[in-house]
């Protein structure tokens, strides 16, 4: 009896690590959903109006969704607990700028990127000057938000007058008075803030490293992230990304960032 017991509870055992170690694509398939985490105060990429939730990821994950052969599932939550709550299982994946580093994918799988963004700078529409990088800048002041990156970058530089703000709006308003030689955000950021102001400015260069964010999920998932990466692909190849692209950032994002 015990060892009819004993080979009961090992069938079992290994009955249990099989369906956990299934791969995601057959979950998500069974479940007929894919569960896609954000956090849905980030606008453009993911924001409510009205109560509906909007924006660049939101419709991306919509599409990556159909391509799949399932319905999405939405769930926001705040960033700083997102990948915690991807390693506990509470959703299948993250669609939040999750920036691919070597310290995130020992933890996390990753799809081929789906966006590449830079450091940019912000200028008058009629300044001729050629700020190309940051040390171009030495000597003038280069406005940032409140908070950000970007005044650390420009402070290792050496000789920038950094002047902060609380937000986009107030130092796009003091560069198009002249108050302030430049000012820098995000590539992706950019395109955004222009289409939201009626002031005569323009992206200028980019400047400092790209960075390259894709979709995160759980390690182990081989059929999963084959089928991500060709939902991905075919939307690349029949054009629907860069349509997609285009509507929230007047330019291709899967694509390093230009002056223009």
């Amino acid at each position: 009896m015990k060892l009819r017991h004993l080979l009961a509870t090992v069938l079992l055992a290994a009955v249990a690590v099989q369906a956990s170690a299934a791969d995601l694509l057959d979950t998500v398939k069974q479940h007929g959903t894919l569960t896609i985490a954000l956090e849905g105060t980030y606008p453009p990429f993911s924001y409510k109006e009205d109560g509906q939730l909007k924006g660049f990821e939101v419709e991306l994950g919509k599409a990556l969704a159909q391509r799949l052969g399932v319905k999405p599932e939405f769930v926001t939550t705040e960033w700083s607990a997102m990948l915690a709550g991807l390693q506990a299982g509470k959703y299948d994946v993250v669609i939040n700028q999750v920036g691919i580093t070597p310290q995130r994918k020992q933890s996390f799988d990753f799809s081929t990127p789906y966006t590449i963004s830079s450091p940019q700078l912000i200028v008058r529409k009629n300044d001729t000057r050629p700020f190309k990088t940051l040390a171009d800048l030495r000597g003038k002041t280069l406005g940032v938000g409140q908070g950000t990156n970007f005044a650390d970058m420009a402070k290792a530089v050496g000789g920038i007058d950094i002047k902060t703000y609380p937000g986009a709006s107030e130092y796009l308003q003091d560069l198009s008075l002249g108050r302030i030689d430049a000012a820098m955000n995000d590539s992706l950021m950019i395109p955004f803030i222009l289409k939201k102001t009626p002031l005569p400015l323009k992206a200028g260069a980019p400047v400092g490293q790209t960075e390259e964010s894709g979709i995160a999920f759980r390690k182990g998932n081989p059929k999963f992230k084959a089928a991500i990466n060709k939902a991905l692909a075919d939307m690349e190849a029949d054009g629907s990304f860069a349509k997609l692209s285009m509507q929230w950032f007047d330019r291709d994002v899967s694509k390093p960032p230009v002056a223009q």
